[in-house]
């Protein structure tokens, strides 16, 4: 096998990985949520270590700041403001601004 399809091989295993523990963590958020936090911790080094991107709606799912897995009303607090989604971290007391389109616009 070629080297360049190794790579793009690992590389779509990685990714492969990267979705399915983050559905791992969704699964087990409810009664184990520090094996949640390991999941998201888990699926970051993957993605660095074969320099993977973890999409965008998935990458929503964990604090940036102490890498906790965000579930919202349970570890995170979510909120609209103007033309903004605003979470704020239980762990951490962060905010994350991400901008969204009204209708109006």
């Amino acid at each position: 096998m070629a080297r360049k399809n190794r790579k793009k091989l690992i590389r779509d295993i990685a990714q492969q990985q990267i979705q399915r523990l983050f559905e791992l963590a969704d699964v087990i958020s409810k009664t184990r949520p520090e094996l949640s936090d390991r999941y998201i911790h888990m699926a970051k080094q993957i993605g660095m270590r074969h320099r993977v991107r973890i999409p965008s709606q998935l990458k929503r799912r964990m604090c940036k700041h102490c890498g906790k897995y965000l579930v919202p009303g349970r570890t995170c607090r979510v909120r609209l403001n103007y033309a903004r989604v605003i979470i704020t971290c239980y762990a951490c007391g962060k905010q994350i601004r991400y901008p969204y389109k009204t209708q109006g616009n």
